[in-house]
């Protein structure tokens, strides 16, 4: 799969990235964006921040450009 260049990571993604299904990765997703909502951001259902994302899973973690943007 190719890394896409936007903001957000949709719920298959999550999936196929993490290799789990996809109600696993609404979990997931729910628990990140509790986190998020902790600190003030504002949260879309069934989506997490990719770079919020690779930061909190060890193993998955991508490096980031000077932009934030996630190289593959």
């Amino acid at each position: 799969m190719q890394m896409s260049n936007k903001i957000f990571m949709r719920v298959e993604e999550v999936a196929e990235v993490m290799d789990v299904s996809v109600p696993y990765a609404y979990k997931v997703i729910r628990r990140l964006n509790k986190e998020l909502t902790k600190t003030g951001c504002i949260t879309i259902s069934g989506r997490i921040d990719r770079r919020f994302f690779y930061e909190h899973f060890y193993g998955t973690r991508k490096e980031s450009d000077a932009n934030g943007s996630i190289q593959e």
